[in-house]
C-alpha cells in the first residue's frame, strides 16, 4: 500500500495543498494557528543545510517545521 504524501516530500520551489493535519493535541492545535487547514496552499522555500527544518510560506508568513512534523502534514498537488 502506498502512503499518502506529505509535506516531506515537496522540493524547495513547489507547492501543493495541504489535504489533512495526521496529528492530536498541542501539536495539531499548533499548525491550525499558523494556518495549516485544509486546503491552504503552501510552498517549500528552502531546507537547511542539515535538512532539518525546512522552510514554508504559509499564508503569506515564513514558517520552518521539523521533518518529524512535516511527515504528518498530508498534501495534494
Amino acid at each position: 500500500m502506498n502512503r499518502p504524501a506529505s509535506l516531506n516530500d515537496i522540493l524547495p520551489g513547489q507547492r501543493a495543498v495541504i489535504k489533512e493535519l495526521g496529528v492530536s493535541g498541542s501539536m495539531r492545535r499548533r499548525l491550525l494557528d499558523i494556518g495549516l487547514i485544509e486546503n491552504t496552499e503552501v510552498e517549500c522555500l528552502g531546507r537547511s543545510p542539515g535538512g532539518d527544518p525546512s522552510a514554508y510560506l504559509i499564508r503569506g508568513a515564513v514558517i520552518a517545521i521539523r521533518s518529524e512534523d512535516c511527515s504528518n502534514i498530508f498534501i495534494t498537488d
